[in-house]
C-alpha cells in the first residue's frame, strides 16, 4: 500500500513509521499499514465550497510575478482552496487564451497552463461548447413542455466532478491540444477589428437598448439555424470535411431535432427550431442572456462617447470576446469572479448587473481589497470541527 503521509508506527504489526494517510476519498481519508494489510478509515465532515472564476488576465500577471497584488492574491486563493473553502477550477477557454499567449521571457505557454492547473488543484469546468449544449437543450426541453421560461443554473451542468467533495492528494491531467492556435490568433485579431469598425455606424443608430438586445437574440438563433443548414447542405453534396470542420455549433439544432418526433417532417423541425429561437425560454438561457446585454451595453457605452479613440479601443477590447465567452458561460455557476476592470465596468453596469441576475461576485483591480476581503471571510467562517478535518486530511506537523 502507497503511504502518501507517514503517521506513525502501524496500530497493527507495530512497525516502526509505515502508517498513515493513503487518499482522501470525497468524504474519507483511507489510511494504511506499507507493511501489512491493516488500514481505517477518517470520517470527514461534509463541506461546501465556494466556486471562484480567475480570468486569463489575472493568470497572466500572477504567473510573470512582477507585480505583488497578484502575487499575494493568488497565494490566498491557493491557501483557502487548500483550506477545501474554495474551488477555482479551469475552462477550456483558459487553455484557447493560454494557447495562443507568446510568452514572457523565459516563460512558455505550457508553463503557463501547469500553473493554472496546479492553482486549480485539478478542478475543471465543462468545455464550454457542453455548457451552452446543456443549456439550450435544457431550455428547449422545457420550451417544448410548455414548462416556465426561467432557466434555473445548476452546478453539475458546468463543474466536472463533486463540487463539495475533499482533495485528493494527486490529480489527473489529460494533456493535449489540437486547435491551430495560429489560425485562432489571426481569427481574434480580424474580430476586434471589425467589431471597432462598427462603432462609427453605433453612434448613428437610433435603436433602443431593448431593440439591440432583441437583435443580439435574433442574430444568435439565425447563426444557429444557418450553420446547421450549411453542414447539411454539405454532407448532402458529399463533402466529407464537412462534419469536421464545421462549427461546433452547427451541430446544436442537430441535437435539438433529437428531442422532436422523428415522424415530424424535416421542415416542421427546423420552424420548431426557429421558433424556440424566438422564444422566452432562448431569451432565459444564461450565456445569451448575459452576452446579449453586454454587447448591447457596449453599443450604448460607444454612443456615448466610449472607446472614441480607435487605436486605444482596440488595446483595451483585445480580449472581449474571450472575456465575453468566459462570463456567459460560466459566471452563473461561480460566487465570485475576477476579471479585467473594463469587463468589470461593462457586467456592473445597470442594463447588465450580473451580481444581481446571478448572484456572483464581481472582482477587478478597482476592488482589489474587497476580493482579498471575501477570501479572509470565507476562511474566517470555518469551523472547529473543519479546521481538525483539514490536519487530519492534510496533516502540517509532518
Amino acid at each position: 500500500m502507497l503511504i502518501t503521509r507517514v503517521l506513525g508506527d502501524c496500530p497493527a504489526c507495530k512497525s516502526k513509521d509505515t502508517f498513515g494517510n493513503v487518499s482522501v476519498q470525497r468524504d474519507h481519508v483511507l489510511r494504511g499499514c506499507k507493511i501489512c494489510d491493516y488500514e481505517t478509515v477518517a470520517l470527514l465532515p461534509e463541506i461546501h465550497k465556494k466556486v471562484l472564476y480567475l480570468d486569463q488576465f489575472f493568470f497572466s500577471h500572477a504567473f510573470r510575478g512582477n507585480d505583488e497584488r497578484f502575487l499575494a492574491a493568488i497565494e490566498r486563493v491557493k491557501q483557502v482552496s487548500h483550506l477545501q473553502l474554495l474551488v477555482a477550477p479551469y475552462s477550456s477557454v483558459h487553455e484557447d487564451e493560454t494557447h495562443q499567449w507568446r510568452g514572457y521571457k523565459d516563460m512558455t505557454h505550457a508553463q503557463l497552463m501547469d500553473f493554472i492547473k496546479l492553482t486549480a488543484r485539478g478542478a475543471e469546468f465543462e468545455r464550454s461548447y457542453n455548457i451552452e449544449s446543456a443549456q439550450i437543450l435544457k431550455a428547449f426541453t422545457a420550451y417544448l413542455k410548455g414548462d416556465p421560461a426561467k432557466h434555473e443554473v445548476e452546478s453539475a451542468e458546468a463543474i466536472r466532478g463533486a463540487l463539495d467533495a475533499w482533495d485528493d492528494y494527486f490529480f489527473v491531467d489529460v494533456g493535449g491540444y489540437w486547435h491551430n492556435v495560429e489560425a485562432k490568433r489571426q481569427l481574434k485579431a480580424q474580430a476586434v477589428d471589425q467589431l471597432v469598425t462598427t462603432f462609427d455606424a453605433w453612434q448613428q443608430s437610433t435603436q433602443t437598448f431593448d431593440e439591440d438586445v432583441a437583435l443580439e437574440y435574433h442574430d444568435a438563433g439565425r447563426l444557429y439555424l444557418q450553420y446547421y443548414i450549411d453542414k447539411i447542405n454539405r454532407i448532402r453534396q458529399g463533402d466529407t470535411g464537412a462534419a469536421a470542420d464545421s462549427p461546433i455549433m452547427a451541430s446544436m439544432v442537430g441535437y435539438m431535432r433529437d428531442y422532436l418526433p422523428k415522424d415530424m417532417p424535416e421542415l416542421e423541425q427546423l420552424q420548431r427550431c426557429a421558433d424556440f429561437f424566438k422564444s422566452d425560454h432562448f431569451a432565459e438561457v444564461p450565456h445569451q442572456w448575459i452576452s446579449a446585454r453586454i454587447f448591447a451595453t457596449l453599443k450604448s457605452m460607444v454612443r456615448r462617447g466610449a472607446y472614441a479613440n480607435r487605436t486605444e479601443a482596440r488595446k483595451r477590447l483585445s480580449g472581449l470576446f474571450e472575456d465575453i465567452t468566459h462570463i456567459s458561460l460560466y459566471a452563473p455557476y461561480c460566487d465570485a469572479f475576477v476579471m479585467d476592470t473594463p469587463m468589470a465596468d461593462l457586467v456592473r453596469q445597470p442594463t447588465v448587473d450580473l451580481e444581481s441576475r446571478y448572484g456572483v461576485r464581481v472582482f477587478s483591480l478597482n476592488n482589489w481589497d474587497a476580493f482579498l476581503a471575501w477570501l479572509d471571510e470565507l476562511e474566517a467562517g470555518m469551523s472547529n470541527e473543519h479546521k481538525a478535518a483539514v490536519e487530519v486530511a492534510y496533516p502540517t506537523h509532518l
